[in-house]
């Protein structure tokens, strides 16, 4: 589940720069994009829950130091893209 949120959040990220370049007011697209990238860090770590329940210890020592890095990039990156609508909007 986490990944097609992901996939969302990126796909809504590129309509965000896309509306942008092309002057019209992307907010929904922001709104979005920054939704499904909240959704897709509780979605993983829901699932970390459920392994941790399931005493999954070798599947969470597999999944979560790589993954956790990659979304704490993927975070910081959807804050980056949609801010740079959003604070160049300001400027206009």
């Amino acid at each position: 589940m986490w990944l097609f949120f992901g996939l969302c959040a990126i796909c809504f990220a590129a309509l965000n720069l896309a509306f942008h370049v092309q002057g019209k007011e992307p907010k929904w697209f922001r709104f979005a994009s920054l939704s499904f990238t909240a959704l897709t860090v509780c979605a993983f770590y829901s699932e970390a829950a459920a392994r941790v329940l399931r005493e999954d210890w070798a599947g969470l020592a597999d999944v979560m130091p790589p993954l956790s890095r990659c979304l704490w990039a993927c975070v910081v990156l959807s804050l980056l893209v949609n801010g740079v609508s959003l604070f160049d909007a300001r400027k206009r």
